[in-house]
């Protein structure tokens, strides 16, 4: 089931690209994908294990109540109705559906697929109980098999080999660069969302005990990022070689249609369309629960019902503006929010060493508070940042350490730790 709600389309469409982008140095840059597009997500659902947390919510009110209320709002929003959510119908649609649908007619099917697309989401989200058997035993497995064909057949019969020149950053530093293109995925975010879905799971199989629940979510993270793991390396490879037939194309998703469609022809597309459109269902399905289940334990007055509608309609209705809209949007906050979430997780982490104190948890994130907002700005489009104080923000970001690398926050993030474990020490001895 964790599998199966963290791979979505991205998932599927990334790793072909940046085989392609990488060419012969795609084994380093598969290294790095893996530290962080697997690296971060593992650690995530370990430090709920070990934290013994129920939730995102739980885990961040270890800086304070307050912080927990709103950074789980705003990664809940952005990860559900408002961003993630809309993408995933847009991406199924993009990549499922528009080689069947003509031009003209492509605005009113999209309107159309993007409202069944969440009514189905919405009606196996309804019982939040089902959703390792949904998503788990039925969708999971299908997306697999129907997957496994097209990468098989892409093994045995390779397009290519690998000698072909990389692209790009990928020709200097793979390494570098895949681990920073895998910072910039959502499953690290991902990870703290699922957490509450995967703990109510091992709950409703009859496990009350804490230390057994935690055991059981760990060994559920390790199984399904290694499973992640090997299909990412596998589409990467699968990328690179589909270059000995097609040029380098835009986006993964292109690539993708064109291998379905070298080796099974006509079916190729129908045959892509099922794998992306399950793809996405699968993890809008887990986005949805864990919107309503968390913000229902949350705020208590609001039905997990009425949630639930409301993490659907929204982003039946975003997902028709249009993906280059909602990434060129969504894109700030995630950088503002990722920033904040991988700090958690790594203190999450490292909390059977350094403890849980609010010195500490509170210190570190106070002084990564300020490089993420910079981060955000970073983000913000040119038009946006090129006059005025937002301009001067921009700047005060350029000058921190490791920004270039999308990691100005590392640096204040360590010295705020520093100073939260002198803290914490300090506050044990008195």
């Amino acid at each position: 089931m964790l599998f199966g709600l963290f791979f979505g389309a991205g998932n599927l469409i990334f790793p072909i690209y940046l085989g392609q982008q990488a060419g012969h140095h795609v084994g380093s840059a598969i290294i790095g994908l893996l530290i962080t597009g697997i690296g971060l997500p593992l650690l995530g659902v370990i430090g709920m294990g070990l934290t013994r947390s129920s939730g995102v919510f739980d885990l961040a009110a270890k800086v304070n109540r307050p912080y927990a209320y709103g950074f789980t709002v705003l990664l809940y929003f952005t990860l559900g109705p408002l961003f993630a959510m809309p993408r995933l119908a847009t991406t199924a649609f993009q990549i499922g559906l528009v080689p069947f649908v003509a031009p003209g007619h492509q605005a009113g099917v999209l309107l159309g697929f993007s409202g069944l697309f969440f009514l189905v989401t919405w009606l196996l989200a309804l019982n939040p109980g089902r959703i390792m058997t949904y998503v788990g035993k039925w969708l999971t497995p299908l997306f697999l098999i129907l997957l496994g064909a097209l990468m098989l057949v892409a093994l045995i019969k390779p397009l290519g080999n690998f000698d072909v020149a990389a692209r790009g950053a990928y020709a200097a530093q793979p390494l570098l660069t895949g681990f920073t293109e895998g910072y910039n995925t959502m499953d690290a975010l991902a990870s703290l969302a699922f957490g509450i879905v995967v703990i109510d799971a091992i709950r409703d199989l009859g496990v009350t005990d804490p230390g057994q629940i935690a055991t059981d979510t760990i060994k559920a993270g390790i199984i399904s990022m290694t499973l992640m793991g090997v299909i990412y390396a596998l589409l990467a490879i699968i990328g690179t070689m589909s270059l000995g037939q097609f040029a380098p194309a835009a986006n993964g998703g292109v690539t993708l249609a064109q291998i379905a469609a070298h080796y099974f022809g006509p079916l190729g597309n129908g045959l892509l369309a099922l794998i992306v459109i399950i793809a996405c269902l699968k993890t809008a399905i887990g986005l949805t629960s864990a919107f309503g289940d968390t913000l229902h334990g949350m705020f208590p007055k609001l039905s997990y019902r009425w949630l639930i509608t409301l993490a659907c309609v929204l982003p039946a209705i975003l997902a028709n503006a249009g993906l280059t809209q909602l990434i060129k949007y969504s894109t700030p906050l995630l950088m503002f929010l990722y920033p904040l979430a991988i700090v958690l997780i790594l203190l999450a982490v490292a909390s059977p060493w350094l403890g849980t104190s609010r010195w500490l948890f509170g210190m570190t994130t106070a002084w990564t508070l300020i490089p993420a907002v910079l981060a955000g700005v970073n983000a913000l489009p040119a038009n946006l940042t090129a006059h005025g104080w937002l301009h001067l923000l921009l700047r005060l970001n350029n000058w921190l350490p490791l920004a270039s690398l999308g990691l100005g926050w590392v640096v204040p993030a360590l010295l705020g730790l520093i100073i939260g474990l002198i803290g914490s020490r300090r506050q044990r001895t008195n």
